[in-house]
């Protein structure tokens, strides 16, 4: 990749909404981000990794908290399924636009090939389809969340 190609990768990028892009192949690798708070004095790796690793710490004493609860059944129920795993990284929208209803709910049946979120990346607005027929059992992602490649983004029974 040369420069010319670096800058309008980065004009591309800038003009999105996309928060986090990154990028590897055999020559190099390229990740752009337009998060507050990264100072530049620590490597990048470093800081993802920090931002990374205090969810994971929260969620685990989230767990530990619900189980002595008695709230055992509903990680078990939300972890039945296959994940359909994301095929690129982007930013993730639930529904077609602001005034229109999700593409589907937890409960819902779907069809093979069904809509079931549209992901954005780099201006294109990718639909991802329903793999197989069956119920959607969890929605892994939030609206407007970014999703890496092989994040799940839903749960089918």
């Amino acid at each position: 990749m040369n420069i010319s190609e670096v800058k309008e990768l980065m004009d591309k990028f800038d003009g999105s909404t996309m928060r986090e892009f990154s990028w590897k192949n055999a020559e190099g690798e390229l990740a752009l981000s337009k998060n507050d708070g990264h100072t530049g004095l620590a490597p990048e790796p470093a800081f993802v990794q920090t931002v990374q690793t205090a969810p994971a710490v929260a969620a685990t004493t989230q767990t530990s908290t619900e189980t002595t609860k008695g709230a055992e059944s509903a990680p078990q129920t939300a972890v039945e399924g296959d994940a359909v795993e994301s095929p690129l990284v982007g930013v993730v929208y639930l529904k077609a636009g602001p005034d229109k209803p999700e593409f589907v709910q937890v409960g819902d049946t779907v069809k093979k090939g069904q809509t079931l979120l549209i992901i954005e990346a780099m201006k294109v607005m990718n639909e991802i389809p329903a793999p197989k027929d069956g119920v959607i059992t969890d929605i892994m992602v939030s609206p407007e969340e970014v999703v890496e490649y092989g994040q799940g983004l839903v749960r089918i029974k």
